[in-house]
């Protein structure tokens, strides 16, 4: 069995477009290269959502959630790709069943547990879970396409 991956916020960059004040992804764990892993996000009250997300009682919108879910995913899957690093985006095709259990506050440390569990070229089905404190608090299960620059 191998060990897992660890790679931290300077990493994630190399394998995601995104940018403050939409990474949603700190550090991520591969767990088997290219198919499944967790993402972390610590998430605080300086996140620029929580301004409007709601003032005076602040939750991290259920989207969000989501979109950390896709993010870990797309970045588990280019970390295994070193041609593709720094030039992919990761596209929603479809998000199914979602559902959100608990709210996300303010000092929550995010865990986006990911897997894929089909893929066909480009395209790539996962399932996600996000859980705080080890309960989950938010899951869907999506279909993204990885786009790579040349």
């Amino acid at each position: 069995m191998s060990e897992n991956k660890v790679y931290h916020i300077e990493d994630i960059m190399k394998f995601l477009p995104h940018r403050y004040p939409f990474l949603l992804v700190d550090r991520l764990v591969v767990e088997e290269m290219g198919v499944k892993g967790y993402g972390i996000k610590n998430v605080t009250m300086n996140e620029e959502f929580f301004q409007g997300h709601f003032p005076g009682n602040p939750i991290m919108p259920g989207v969000l959630q989501v979109e950390a879910m896709a993010q870990t995913a797309g970045a588990i899957i280019v970390s295994a790709k070193e041609d593709a690093q720094g030039k992919a985006g990761v596209l929603f095709m479809s998000i199914d069943g979602v559902k959100f259990r608990k709210p996300v506050k303010p000092g929550d440390r995010l865990e986006m547990h990911v897997e894929k569990i089909k893929d066909k070229g480009r395209i790539f089905v996962f399932r996600g879970e996000c859980f705080v404190d080890g309960k989950v608090v938010s899951e869907a299960e999506f279909t993204a396409m990885i786009i790579v620059e040349k």
